[in-house]
């Protein structure tokens, strides 16, 4: 069974770093798109970012530009997501996504995913 497993979330404090991995199993996913969603309590989820399969090519939603940085490592079947300057308003579960072509924004249009880790960041 595909498997994603995201890691590394946490408690942080305003203005401080975390590293999510996103780890995958069973496939290569290659030539997929893979991306991180994150869904706060009470509202939808949201494209925060994405990385096509070589890597070249990423987006980003406008709250995190300079922010957060995608990169993936093939040869450990690994998509990180490091996010520096963390903001209150970044709480929320992030999720690891993947998929061929999905329509990049849109959740429904990612056929594969991951139970998701908590991030919190205190004022």
């Amino acid at each position: 069974q595909v498997q994603l497993v995201e890691s590394g979330g946490g408690l942080v404090q305003a203005g401080g770093s975390l590293r999510l991995s996103c780890t995958y199993f069973e496939r290569t996913f290659s030539n997929y798109l893979m991306g991180w969603f994150r869904q706060a309590p009470g509202k939808e989820r949201e494209f925060v970012t994405a990385i096509t399969w070589t890597g070249d090519t990423t987006y980003y939603v406008d709250s995190v530009k300079g922010r957060f940085t995608i990169s993936r490592d093939i040869a450990e079947k690994t998509v990180y997501l490091q996010m520096n300057n963390l903001k209150p308003e970044d709480t929320a579960v992030y999720y690891c996504a993947a998929d061929r072509a999905p329509i990049l924004r849109v959740p429904s249009t990612y056929d594969y995913w991951g139970q998701g880790t908590q991030v919190t960041v205190s004022s």
